[in-house]
């Protein structure tokens, strides 16, 4: 996978923060604290990603320089990080019977079932590691 850069203007809000890509029209999240909204802009930047892409549609590249918007009363510019997607590539795996079964049990798909498993486990490694 590789690693992309989009910038994100955080407003302030009621409740706290939002969160804006100019580059990805759409993708918006928001959160309490700069670090909640942050952290959400991640997630909602990752799926919304992964969905442009399972759609077919082109991955946009981030802009170098985004023009101050006189409509927008800006708290800060964020870069937010992203693994971007890739193709998919068939795999060959050897696993426990009982465990396929388990997996086919509870998912409707069992290659996407085992690739939500294996994200979620190297974001658990990422935070330990960072920690």
């Amino acid at each position: 996978m590789a690693t992309a850069y989009y910038t994100g203007i955080l407003e302030r809000t009621r409740t706290g923060f939002s969160v804006y890509f100019p580059d990805i029209p759409g993708c918006v999240s928001a959160g309490r604290t700069e670090r909640e909204t942050l952290e959400n802009a991640e997630e909602a930047l990752t799926f919304h990603l992964g969905e442009m892409a399972r759609a077919g549609e082109p991955i946009p590249g981030s802009s170098d320089e985004i023009p101050h918007d006189p409509e927008v009363e800006e708290y800060c510019r964020a870069l937010v990080r992203v693994e971007l997607p890739g193709k998919a590539v068939r795999l060959n795996i050897t696993m426990d019977e009982g465990l396929v079964a388990a997996i086919d049990r509870v998912a409707a798909n069992r290659s996407s079932f085992l690739s939500e498993a294996a994200r979620a486990a190297l974001a658990v490694r990422h935070e330990s590691v960072s920690a």
